[in-house]
């Protein structure tokens, strides 16, 4: 969560600081007559610009494709056998691998000696009511050693469409509440 927000907060500042180049390099407005024969001498063409229509389109078939990969890789990889409603997969905080790397440095990598789970994350009350993490197993492969190519960038890959379904979810959820805030006439989009 706290990448996203750090990612946001690059964003803002981003469009801050070109909002800023663009006011300070706004053109000194010359005579009236000037521009009046400017704008007679070459007509202003409109630019050819994607329709917002087609970009949705677009993320919608990748999303498309994307749950339905992650569905073949739910029933391929077992998961149904500790999670049987394969809606309810959605409902943890975060998915992560156990004796796989997923970071940029060691992506893919198998480490010696220990045993392949697919993990899921939760957040649930303890006896005082404080919310502590939970590790839930929802897929045991074996020794890493033992492991074969082809099922371990199938749990790979069934662990990042996760993710990157759990990114769409957030989208659309921030969509909608943004959609309810009324946006001044000044703003940027």
């Amino acid at each position: 969560m706290s990448s996203s927000l750090d990612k946001l907060k690059a964003l803002t500042s981003r469009l801050e600081d070109k909002l800023e180049q663009k006011e300070k390099a706004q053109p000194v407005v010359s005579p009236l007559k000037e521009v009046v024969k400017s704008v007679k001498e070459k007509p202003v063409q409109k630019p050819v610009t994607k329709p917002v229509k087609d970009l949705k389109i677009s993320s919608d078939t990748v999303r498309e494709e994307n749950t339905i990969r992650v569905k073949q890789l739910y029933e391929k990889l077992k998961i149904f056998e500790k999670s049987p409603d394969i809606n309810k997969i959605f409902i943890y905080k975060a998915m992560n691998l156990s004796g796989i790397g997923l970071k940029e440095d060691d992506f893919g990598q198998v480490r010696e000696g220990k045993y392949i789970q697919i993990i899921a994350i939760t957040y649930e009350p303890d006896k005082n009511g404080k919310k502590k993490a939970k590790n839930i197993s929802l897929g045991y492969f074996g020794k890493a050693e033992t492991l074969d190519a082809t099922l371990k960038n199938e749990i790979i890959e069934f662990v990042l469409r996760w993710r990157y379904e759990k990114a769409f979810q957030n989208v659309a959820h921030y969509k909608d509440l943004i959609s309810k805030v009324e946006t001044p006439s000044n703003a940027l989009f």
